[in-house]
């Protein structure tokens, strides 16, 4: 199939391909995503095209193949919790809740630290402020406050872990 064909017969049917991938995976960029797998697997078959009969619905079967293996893929890394959470959107209560548990939790674990840690990672990970700011107001250099803030981090990680598990 040449290019010109390609163009005038594939791609004006990318947007109902996008419609049935959008209904499938409910997620906008994991549908695009699904669309562009599609057609990059069609033009990798392009010289080939001309033995099938029907090429809306070859291009609709990849489409709907490419969603199922991203369902697939999605299935291994997203729990049912979070998916559950995703789903009921960012005013569920019960998330809310959860996310207001756990940064009591962390808070309290941040207030335990020596005080040096416990003023880098409220300055950096609260406040926001950068390590060069940090370490001219602590009088301490970059480098010192990067290791002070990454033992700050791995002390709370670990606190953490420790009290939800």
């Amino acid at each position: 199939m040449k290019p010109d064909l390609f163009r005038d017969e594939i791609l004006p049917v990318r947007d109902n391909l996008f419609l049935t991938a959008c209904r499938i995976l409910e997620n906008r960029d994991d549908a695009e995503d699904a669309v562009q797998e599609t057609m990059i697997r069609l033009w990798n078959l392009r010289d080939d095209l001309g033995k099938y009969d029907n090429l809306i619905a070859l291009a609709m079967t990849i489409t709907k193949n490419q969603c199922i293996d991203k369902i697939r893929s999605r299935a291994k890394t997203v729990s049912i919790e979070q998916d559950v959470y995703r789903r009921a959107g960012p005013d569920n209560p019960y998330l809310r809740l959860e996310r207001k548990n756990t940064e009591e939790v962390v808070k309290a674990i941040i207030k335990d630290l020596p005080a040096l840690q416990k003023a880098i990672i409220t300055m950096k990970d609260i406040e926001g402020y950068e390590l060069s700011e940090i370490a001219e107001i602590t009088g301490g250099n970059v480098e010192a406050i990067r290791v002070n803030l990454s033992r700050a981090r791995k002390k709370v990680r670990e606190a953490f872990v420790r009290l939800t598990t």
